[in-house]
């Protein structure tokens, strides 16, 4: 089970996103390919976010200030939080077993955090602490299971290398050795369980990719994301029954409707592989897919306004409608939807 992120630090994190001049390729030229040379900071959140940002809460412009003193108020940006590095990280569904893995994603979540302070405040304290967290995982985990935290690691890397924090080359190198040698390699291959999973492993190696500039893990990952997607949010056009990912097995009807939690027609765009499961999970994959549209698009592709874009819309639409009071039809779900979107899912909104 994917482990939910603290709701502050992500409605502070969404406030990093608004429009910049980044140049685009169109959708007919969308590609999986990394670009020429690779921007940075550009996991997420690109330099230009990040300083417009800082100085509309210089300026105690709203909503970034209200934000970002949310931000600060979390006990995921407390100075004196202490990392908890475990040699073996391991995730299982439901969270059994849990050997690290809370203490992992809070880390790497505190990182981002803190190097977000940083380049709002230039504290070095801040920029210390990020780099504390980062250092304390890059000199103790060994293996992972599933690699999830990878994609925030490589935001907090990407900002705190990028920005002259007083990050150490020696450092740097060891945390590279890390997200190549222990992270990587889990979360490039994906997963064939319930989509959220895969999609948050693909934005965890499209990030460590760009931190390491390393184009053809970026160009592998970026491929089974661009097959993943279609697999996951279902349009009309798809035909009867959704598609099945490259390489899933999900060959046959039947096992397309067990896969989608039981659910055999599809009358409307937008509908999600785990919209069935419950709403949390699904607004878990929904931010994936937004996480690593935006990061291509800083890197100089625009999936937005192409197929991908076209499935995310609809997904948000359709599932922020019973959010809003909307009525579940009968023909999806037995006429009943669990849960909610979490907070992660209304950042992308």
């Amino acid at each position: 089970m994917f482990i939910s992120a603290p709701r502050l630090l992500l409605a502070a994190t969404a406030i990093f996103l608004p429009a910049q001049s980044t140049p685009i390729a169109q959708p007919s030229d969308v590609q999986a390919r990394a670009p020429a040379t690779f921007a940075h900071p550009g996991v997420l959140v690109s330099g230009a976010q990040l300083d417009f940002v800082a100085g509309q809460v210089a300026a105690s412009a709203e909503p970034w200030s209200s934000a970002y003193k949310d931000m600060k108020a979390h006990s995921l940006a407390s100075l004196t939080r202490k990392p908890s590095p475990v040699a073996t990280v391991e995730c299982g569904p439901t969270s059994t077993p849990n050997i690290g893995c809370t203490a992992e994603r809070q880390d790497a979540l505190a990182a981002y955090a803190m190097a977000l302070a940083w380049v709002v405040e230039k504290k070095t304290e801040y920029a210390k602490k990020a780099i504390e967290y980062m250092d304390a995982w890059s000199g103790v985990i060994k293996a992972h299971t599933t690699g999830w935290s990878g994609a925030a690691w490589a935001r907090a890397a990407e900002i705190i290398r990028y920005t002259d924090a007083g990050w150490s080359q020696t450092s740097i190198t060891k945390f590279e050795k890390m997200l190549r040698e222990v992270y990587l390699p889990v979360v490039a291959k994906g997963s064939n369980s319930n989509g959220n999973w895969e999609l948050v492993m693909l934005e965890a190696a499209i990030g460590i990719s760009v931190f390491l500039e390393d184009k053809a893990a970026y160009d592998a990952a970026m491929t089974k994301f661009l097959g993943r997607v279609p697999a996951y949010v279902y349009l009309l056009s798809d035909g009867s029954y959704p598609k099945a990912a490259p390489g899933s097995g999900l060959d046959t009807k039947d096992k397309i409707i067990k896969y989608w939690q039981g659910q055999s027609t599809f009358q409307a765009n937008g509908i999600a592989q785990e919209t069935c499961r419950d709403l949390t999970h699904t607004g878990y994959g929904i931010s994936s897919i937004s996480h690593v549209a935006e990061t291509a698009r800083i890197q100089g592709t625009d999936l937005y306004s192409g197929d991908v874009g076209e499935r995310l819309r609809y997904a948000l639409g359709f599932h922020a409608q019973f959010e809003e009071g909307t009525a579940v039809p009968g023909w999806l779900c037995g006429g009943s939807l669990k849960d909610h979107l979490g907070p992660s899912t209304f950042s992308t909104m």
